[in-house]
């Protein structure tokens, strides 16, 4: 590589780090916009997003997540689409299913797929640990692979692809404990506590001023989210870091 590719190579790579920072201070601001609290777990959603990881989220009920992650999702200008985990769910619920399409003046039938919720950018799995794991398996492939497989057919998700799961305490009536190799598949479970008095009071305020909030707005888009994937990868880690991170 001559001296000239080499510069126009560094000065892609600045001007894709500023965006970064300057899209992911954006993203902060929208989410605090309607979000009380939380900053830690807002970081380390935009960590596990950006370098290709999923996330579980733990929480007694009524600690906002699933509106955290609605709100996060919008910010990042991604598709999102929620599934309501509950013990009749089954799994053809999460993938999609084939059905048998009868064509119209032929009378010819063919299998055509239709494809289900998991065919987002985001992806709420809500309260997922009040599923049997029998349902719950169904996102193994697809947090993964990024494909789901239907009939020995492969279907390839869009990029990116980030599952933010929440579950209650497992000491709660009617949840069920998440596999091993389903809890393998998230790179944090994060906690999801209850606010300090004086964040409580904020919320309390939001709710009773007339003044409404303004929309969250998108800070950037999927297209420019893998870039930004890329990028992370592009970090050097020295052996010595590898080396801690096997010994922890």
């Amino acid at each position: 590589m001559n001296d000239a590719a080499q510069q126009i190579g560094s000065d892609e790579t600045r001007a894709l780090v500023s965006r970064f920072v300057s899209a992911t201070g954006k993203i902060r601001e929208q989410v605090r916009g309607t979000i009380v609290g939380q900053d830690d777990v807002v970081d380390n959603l935009l960590i596990t997003l950006l370098v290709g990881g999923h996330c579980l989220i733990t929480g007694m009920p009524g600690t906002a997540k699933t509106l955290l992650v609605h709100t996060l999702a919008t910010a990042l200008g991604l598709t999102f689409k929620r599934i309501q985990f509950t013990p009749d769910l089954m799994p053809t619920d999460i993938t999609g299913t084939d059905m048998v399409e009868e064509e119209q003046g032929t009378g010819k039938r063919e299998w055509r797929f239709i494809p289900g919720p998991v065919f987002t950018n985001v992806l709420l799995a809500d309260e997922i640990n009040r599923t049997p794991p029998k349902t719950q398996a169904a996102l193994l492939e697809a947090m993964q692979e990024k494909t789901v497989t239907v009939r020995g057919q492969v279907h390839r998700l869009d990029k990116p692809f980030f599952v933010l799961a929440t579950q209650n305490p497992i000491e709660l009536e009617g949840t069920y404990p998440l596999p091993e190799a389903q809890l393998d598949r998230f790179l944090f479970n994060v906690l999801l506590d209850y606010l300090s008095a004086e964040e409580e009071v904020k919320v309390i305020e939001r709710f009773t001023t007339r003044v409404e909030m303004p929309p969250v707005e998108a800070c950037t888009n999927a297209e420019e989210i893998v870039q930004f994937q890329a990028l992370v990868r592009q970090v050097p880690i020295s052996d010595a870091l590898n080396r801690y991170a096997v010994n922890i």
